[in-house]
């Protein structure tokens, strides 16, 4: 079991309403676990004996679909709550966790949830506030891969991304994890090939800047070009001329 630092817990946004003794409370039926590179937290299909808050590293969440295709749903932060299918009355996970990088979580029995919500208002609220924020980005990508071509999805993914977990360089905002192409190919509903061609492309014009599992986006104003400008010539064509 890793050592817990309750100054940092207590800090996480998560945590952070929480007075001592909540805290206390909260901390008292969690383990910490130490999950390294390329391990999975959970499987989907497990049974969904526990929840967990990310304390430290990046997780990646992946589906199978019935058809064998691999689709990379989201990434898991530093004091992102997840695993919490039993808010979904759900007996099993979803998908799967798996770590990017060497990561640390905390994890609760899934029979104290109830309890857990019930005994801690503020974490119902936060909790209520994640699962709005993940339908909306779900709303977001359903949309995005019914009406988007490959090119906007590509980008609008890259600007969520350099959002949540953007560094800024001199050359630009960098990705601050390790991003393959195919983690960005799946996180966009594309292929590997597609991706390729597309950063391959942006890195001629000045856009991006491809390294060993590393992505700079050198010129944000122009991402966010190529993700809004073909939107709006197809939203011109609509509008019936006066």
């Amino acid at each position: 079991m890793t050592k817990l630092d309750r100054s940092i817990i207590h800090r996480l946004p998560i945590f952070s309403a929480l007075d001592d003794a909540e805290l206390d409370d909260v901390l008292s039926r969690a383990t910490s676990q130490h999950v390294p590179k390329g391990t999975a937290v959970f499987q989907q299909g497990d049974d969904a004996n526990a929840f967990f808050v990310l304390l430290h590293g990046l997780l990646k969440v992946v589906k199978v679909t019935a058809h064998g295709q691999q689709v990379l749903i989201r990434f898991v932060n530093p004091g992102d709550i997840y695993g919490i299918a039993k808010a979904l009355r759900r007996e099993d996970y979803p998908a799967t966790a798996i770590a990017i990088v060497d990561s640390v979580t905390l994890a609760w029995p899934s029979d104290i949830w109830d309890d857990f919500i019930t005994s801690h208002p503020f974490l119902a609220l936060n909790v209520m506030q994640v699962m709005g924020d993940r339908l909306q980005e779900a709303y977001t990508r359903v949309k995005e891969l019914s009406t988007e071509e490959v090119e906007r999805r590509v980008a609008h993914t890259l600007l969520r991304l350099i959002a949540q977990s953007g560094r800024d360089m001199e050359q630009g905002v960098m990705i601050d994890f390790p991003l393959t192409q195919q983690d960005l190919a799946q996180a966009s509903g594309t292929t590997f090939h597609s991706v390729s061609r597309i950063l391959s492309a942006w890195e001629s014009a000045g856009i991006v800047a491809i390294g060993r599992r590393k992505i700079i986006v050198t010129d944000v104003e122009g991402l966010s070009h190529v993700a809004e400008q073909r939107q709006t010539i197809k939203d011109k064509r609509r509008t019936p001329s006066s």
